[in-house]
């Protein structure tokens, strides 16, 4: 019983984010026709009909509601069913659970009593709590859990590695910048240090979209400094986190 009730969640889980996907397609959305006032070349007043402002096709509320009512009918017998009621309110994928949840049925009062106000269609972005759901899958999939646990045991390498490459990056950020402005460059793609971040980020993690780019020689060799320390700052933890997954993966073998 117990693996049917876990197959059910797995297969609303994941219809509810493929909805919370699909619903922001174009071709999945309806028009919302307003009707307006606009002034006429002879200063009379004409209504005429605004179809700017979309919103999801209706099927996608039906969907989210047969969906939410599966999570609302599991959590509730879930926690009747629990031997512990403190441990099950204070698991943290239960409080995703709750909290995704909860925010379809907040959603839902705002769209009844606030969708009237401007720019009410902000209110949609609250519904991005929804894909927290994600992280329900790890009670049901054994990969996850391992995954979950080998960052947990390598929280101190990780905290390393961020300290490194924020450290780096303000250094290069600061580098780059007054080294951009050694030579005549009237394309200086780095007009201050908080722009200079942004690249350093992108370079430091070998990703480099291409937007801002150094054009002085000067500014060329310290772009190359920052991919090479990107690089082995990556690098230096990933060997500790690999060990900490094959102990993990070996245990559940």
């Amino acid at each position: 019983m117990a693996n049917v009730v876990g197959i059910v969640s797995v297969f609303f889980i994941c219809v509810s984010i493929l909805s919370f996907c699909l619903k922001t397609h174009p071709d999945m959305r309806v028009p919302v026709i307003k009707n307006i006032t606009v002034q006429t070349a002879n200063n009379l007043t004409a209504w005429t009909l605004d179809k700017t402002a979309t919103q999801a096709h209706q099927a996608f509320f039906y969907i989210e509601c047969v969906c939410n009512a599966w999570f609302t009918f599991e959590i509730l017998m879930r926690f009747i069913a629990t031997p512990s009621k403190l441990e099950f309110i204070r698991s943290s994928v239960n409080i995703i659970d709750y909290v995704a949840t909860l925010s379809f049925y907040i959603d839902l009062i705002l769209q009844i009593y606030a969708s009237h106000l401007e720019n009410a269609d902000i209110l949609e972005f609250f519904s991005i709590i929804r894909i927290m759901r994600l992280f329900k899958l790890t009670r049901h999939s054994s990969g996850l859990k391992i995954l979950i646990q080998t960052f947990r045991a390598s929280a101190k390498e990780l905290t390393l590695l961020v300290f490194f490459l924020v450290l780096g990056i303000v250094i290069f950020a600061s580098l780059v910048y007054y080294a951009e402005r050694i030579q005549a460059n009237p394309h200086n793609d780095f007009n201050s240090i908080p722009l200079g971040l942004w690249w350093a980020l992108v370079t430091m993690t070998t990703v480099g979209y291409g937007d801002m780019v150094p054009k002085t020689y000067v500014g060329m060799f310290v772009g190359t400094l920052c991919a090479l320390a990107g690089v082995l700052t990556i690098a230096l933890p990933v060997p500790v986190i690999v060990s900490n997954f094959a102990m993990y993966y070996s245990h559940t073998q």
